[in-house]
């Protein structure tokens, strides 16, 4: 039995697998805060189907890039529900978690979120006919400049998901064979995840060791590193 949870993002989504399927799925992207919606949303995915945490084999997580707070909140929620219990913990990385999430697309599947500070975090896919999801480089942080240059190159047909995609292909000065993602498959899906999970056992970690992965320091960070650096200016002017 697995529990697969998302909030890296402007959605949370929570589900509940076994070895036969998805048993259960909710999504959530109505502008509240995950610290308001997520819990709430775990509570009542082990109430409908009469189980607890004693129950569950596996916790998938996606623990980042995203959203700062999001992704905390993700990686802290299922830290605690994991710990009592040793439950084992799957990471996901956001950008494969959209890609499982974007369906049976056959070709590149391009993730986007809104960074902030005129960039996306972005990486890049392949699904074959066959359904094999290929991964084509690493999670980074980029500016719609540089996407779109690269995107030039590219000679087979593109999906946009992610709270960015909309974003990015209104941006675009050519949208060729770039499409943008309906709706219900934009977003991570937490059931995607939790298919995926069972056969990534192995990538488990314990739940102390869980860990969020940034691909840059948060606004906090970067601000009080620039204090530090404003502090030495001065006291280098004395």
């Amino acid at each position: 039995m697995i529990l697969a949870v998302d909030s890296t993002s402007k959605s949370a989504s929570v589900a509940v697998a076994d070895g036969d399927g998805i048993l259960y799925e909710s999504f959530m992207n109505n502008g509240l805060t995950h610290s308001q919606t997520l819990g709430p949303m775990i509570e009542q995915a082990l109430r409908q189907l009469g189980l607890s945490m004693r129950d569950m084999d596996a916790v998938a997580v996606t623990v980042g890039p995203g959203s700062f707070t999001g992704v905390r909140i993700g990686v802290c929620t299922v830290k605690g529900l994991a710990f009592p219990f040793g439950t084992p913990c799957v990471p996901f990385s956001t950008m494969e978690a959209l890609a499982l999430s974007a369906g049976p697309f056959e070709g590149l599947i391009c993730p986007v979120l809104d960074a902030r500070r005129g960039q996306y975090y972005n990486a890049l896919f392949e699904r074959t006919a066959d359904g094999a999801l290929t991964r084509l480089c690493e999670d980074r942080a980029l500016s719609h400049e540089e996407l779109e240059a690269e995107m030039k190159n590219f000679k087979k047909k593109l999906l946009l998901v992610g709270d960015g995609a909309e974003m990015c292909y209104n941006k675009l000065s050519e949208k060729k064979e770039a499409f943008l993602a309906d709706t219900p498959v934009r977003f991570p899906r937490a059931g995607a995840m939790a298919a995926a999970a069972a056969g990534r056992l192995d990538t488990a970690v314990d739940g102390a060791a869980l860990a969020v992965r940034y691909l840059r320091l948060s606004q906090a960070e970067r601000e009080r590193q620039e204090r530090l650096k404003a502090d030495k200016q001065t006291q280098g002017g004395f």
